[in-house]
């Protein structure tokens, strides 16, 4: 009988605990669909059902659950509307948004987490597709630049920089916005996905001292130094084994007085340790995906390159990501 209870208990208490993936898997359906444009106004669910060419049996459900979620409500006509639309993520004309990282949670990182005892049983990984994903990838990782683009800016004009290089430059949208507040700046993007490198000429087009070059990382050869190096979002396509060989590549790119700063999720940091583990798991199922560094790490590849590794500052405490700079030592 005790260990009834002891079972019972057990259980409910997981229910509980997956509560709030509910609350994840509708807005992500919602986005996917553009659900809460639908009912952004009152509507009635079979009006939804078709002129979205919906299943309208599942789409009531959806509907019903979030009732319940509170993510939607219902007047007294039988008519649907979103309700707190702040929480939710909105539609997909507003990309990037929160709805690029649900999809992207909802398409990679859940999925590979559940494929975790089949690889482990088979000894294997599955093969990370830069070209399928590239895309959705890039938008969460513009995400960052609304919160990032302050520091990047402040070094900017503290270290008085003339030429920047973005490796790994996604969509462009730190050269972007660095072209629009320092016209005089000369910078390069690096993006290895041609839908993304093409993504990005397309939106910066405009900007004559942009250039973006679609190339790997690994096999470019800039003809000349760049007083500010930015490397965002990138760490985990590149083996720990080869990071010290990469770093000392980027240092004979970087002017004598320049600088390197380096986005990233950090392992066993002072914030947001859940995410950065899970983060880890996710990038260790891939055959071609790799850990995220620690502090130390980086720090100790900082020192033999010749730089200095200023505190991490954290950029997003829950997800453990960080602003990391290092600076030449003899600007020190």
């Amino acid at each position: 009988m005790i260990k009834d209870l002891n079972n019972m208990w057990k259980a409910r208490t997981w229910m509980k605990t997956n509560v709030p993936f509910l609350y994840s898997w509708h807005a992500y359906v919602g986005y996917e669909l553009d659900l809460f444009e639908a009912f952004k106004r009152p509507v009635r669910v079979e009006d939804v059902a078709d002129a979205y060419n919906l299943e309208e049996e599942l789409l009531e459900q959806w509907v019903e659950v979030g009732i319940a979620l509170k993510h939607l409500k219902k007047d007294d006509k039988d008519r649907v509307k979103i309700a707190r639309a702040w929480k939710l993520p909105g539609t997909k004309k507003d990309s990037p948004s929160s709805g690029d990282l649900l999809k992207e949670m909802m398409e990679l990182h859940i999925p590979s987490l559940l494929h975790y005892p089949e690889l482990m049983k088979e000894k294997k990984r599955q093969h990370f597709d830069n070209e399928k994903h590239g895309s959705t990838v890039a938008k969460t990782s513009t995400l960052l630049e609304m919160l990032a683009f302050r520091l990047i800016n402040q070094n900017v004009k503290k270290h008085q920089v003339n030429s920047i290089i973005d490796i790994g430059c996604g969509e462009g949208g730190y050269l972007l916005k660095l072209a629009k507040k320092h016209p005089d700046l000369q910078l390069t993007g690096i993006e290895i996905n041609k839908e993304v490198s093409e993504s990005a000429k397309k939106s910066t087009e405009d900007y004559e001292q942009i250039e973006i070059v679609q190339a790997d990382i690994h096999e470019y050869q800039p003809e000349q130094s760049f007083d500010h190096v930015m490397i965002n979002n990138l760490l985990h396509y590149i083996n720990p084994e080869e990071r010290q060989s990469f770093f000392n590549q980027i240092e004979k790119i970087t002017e004598k007085d320049g600088i390197i700063t380096i986005i990233s999720p950090l392992q066993k940091a002072k914030h947001g340790k859940q995410f950065s583990s899970a983060f880890n798991s996710f990038f260790m199922t891939f055959d071609n995906l790799y850990p995220i560094p620690s502090e130390q790490e980086l720090k100790e590849i900082a020192e033999a390159c010749g730089f200095e590794q200023q505190t991490p500052f954290p950029i997003i405490r829950e997800g453990g990501w960080f602003f990391v700079k290092w600076v030449k030592k003899e600007q020190v």
